[in-house]
């Protein structure tokens, strides 16, 4: 019998990609990748066309991908399903495998490692860290004896492997995430790859000067539960974008925070961090917009029109002070 033709698709972030990483150490096996910048979740609409096929799932949400799902099933494929991001209607198929779980302490890369028993562990740390899971990915580590230092390496490689997928295209990416990916294929431990990849270095050097671009903004609006940050239409601020958010919300864990960056439309993209102390939020406020989602501690907005930025912000403040 004809062995069937394979994908994996993924999120062009750090949890995507170390989830990705920790199930192909564990099989092997040349497949076609599906991939692109972290805003764009749709990834299951580019192989619709695809039957009899096995197709494997990292970190983009049910929810927006439901319709493809559905059809892709229908077309018989067998579909292994990863996820953190809320699910409200999970299809009822013997063709689908689906491990969700949407706790504000659990990333993709955690789901994984869990499948996998733990086998790549270093590698579910990695992703942990950087989807802002400094807590779950340090008590992982402690569980299997993971030092300090090894801890700080783990945490700056999850931190960069994110960073570069922030971006309102490919091209504004310093790789194409199915470029990092292929890099990162090679190394079965993440300590390795932090040591000598050039991947890596050229990454540290376009973070610290974007991130430098960034601390010269001071907030947009203030007050008792916030910030609100507006950047303009640039390649360092659609980059910086993520771990900026990250750094505000571990800067001021009792703050929510919003990053609205201008796209080349007029529109805004938005990112919204909940309060670390408080994790909860991001996904109500979000939701009230079109082309708003994302999860409890962490959402955003695709396209927030310009005369919708007094709402969205009268609607952050009393989102979070409901939360006090």
């Amino acid at each position: 019998m004809k062995e069937k033709k394979e994908f994996d698709v993924f999120n062009g972030d750090a949890d995507g990609i170390c989830s990705l990483q920790q199930f192909r150490l564990s099989s092997p096996k040349h497949t076609e990748l599906i991939t692109g910048v972290k805003r764009n979740i749709k990834l299951l609409e580019s192989i619709t066309h695809v039957q009899d096929c096995i197709i494997n799932v990292f970190d983009i949400s049910m929810e927006v991908n439901r319709p493809y799902l559905q059809q892709l099933l229908e077309q018989n494929n067998q579909i292994f399903y990863f996820d953190h991001h809320i699910a409200p209607s999970i299809p009822d198929s013997p063709q689908l495998r689906a491990f969700i779980n949407t706790s504000p302490s659990m990333c993709t890369s955690l789901l994984v490692n869990q499948y996998l028993e733990q086998r790549h562990y270093l590698w579910a740390i990695t992703g942990a860290f950087g989807d802002n899971l400094n807590e779950s990915a340090t008590i992982l580590g402690h569980q299997h004896l993971v030092n300090e230092p090894q801890l700080k390496k783990l945490q700056e490689l999850g931190k960069l492997l994110n960073y570069n997928g922030y971006g309102s295209k490919v091209e504004d990416l310093h790789f194409p995430p199915a470029i990092l990916y292929q890099e990162v294929k090679g190394y079965v431990n993440p300590l390795d790859f932090w040591e000598v990849s050039p991947m890596l270095q050229e990454l540290k050097v376009g973070f610290q000067e974007d991130f430098a671009k960034a601390k010269e903004y001071s907030p947009y609006h203030q007050s008792s539960v916030g910030e609100v940050y507006l950047f303009p239409d640039e390649g360092w601020s659609q980059r910086i974008a993520g771990t900026f958010t990250n750094h505000l919300a571990r800067d001021n864990p009792n703050y929510a925070h919003a990053l609205l960056i201008q796209n080349r439309d007029g529109t805004y993209m938005v990112s919204v961090r909940s309060p670390l102390e408080n994790r909860y939020g991001a996904d109500t406020l979000c939701r009230q917009f079109s082309s708003g989602g994302g999860r409890v501690a962490a959402a955003g907005i695709n396209a927030l029109p310009e005369n919708e930025i007094d709402l969205f912000i009268q609607q952050f403040i009393a989102t979070y002070s409901a939360l006090k």
